[in-house]
């Protein structure tokens, strides 16, 4: 009985420490903006992987690798607006025109420019009645991985930094879309 109880007390142990230890979950974000103008004249302007001048963070992008046939598997290297040029470079994951939305992950960037870790995102222009919504949504990791991260790299700055970078995109969408009418 007392092995039993002894076996018992020990596996409450490990499994109390095994939930204390638990490391980062997967972070979801989604934003959605309506512009006034169609969603063909929207994909036309976003829909390109080799071109993000739409975006206010970005200065440049440097299309690196490409396929001639299919920009399936394409690396561009995102060059922000920011001292030093920091970069970030993504991977084109899915391409599919005719639903006017692709898929890409991010290879490699600095944590001191984007917190976090194992990004993947879509960025998709739906047809809300003549009308287009851009759907931008995102899964990703804080910039630690482990227990206890420090601010600049916890769950909340991850949010933060994606939302923000979300955030500016679509708000020049619809600031430029708004100024077309």
């Amino acid at each position: 009985m007392k092995s039993v109880l002894a076996l018992a007390a020990a596996a409450t142990l490990v499994a109390c420490g095994a939930a204390q230890a638990h490391g980062p979950v997967r972070l979801k974000l989604e934003l959605s903006e309506t512009l006034d103008a169609t969603p063909d004249e929207v994909w036309a302007e976003i829909g390109r992987f080799d071109d993000m001048s739409w975006h206010p963070a970005i200065a440049r992008t440097e299309l690196t690798s490409a396929d001639a046939t299919t920009p399936d598997g394409s690396t561009r290297v995102l060059h922000l607006n920011a001292e030093g040029d920091p970069t970030i470079t993504e991977r084109l994951t899915k391409w599919q025109p005719d639903k006017r939305c692709y898929a890409y992950m991010i290879t490699q960037v600095e944590v001191t420019v984007l917190p976090v870790t194992n990004y993947a995102s879509t960025l998709c222009v739906k047809d809300a009645g003549g009308k287009a919504e851009v759907v931008w949504k995102g899964g990703f990791y804080r910039g630690y991985p482990n227990n206890e991260p420090p601010p600049e790299l916890n769950d909340e700055a991850a949010v933060a930094a994606v939302t923000g970078i979300y955030r500016a995109g679509l708000d020049a969408l619809v600031e430029k879309h708004s100024r077309a009418q």
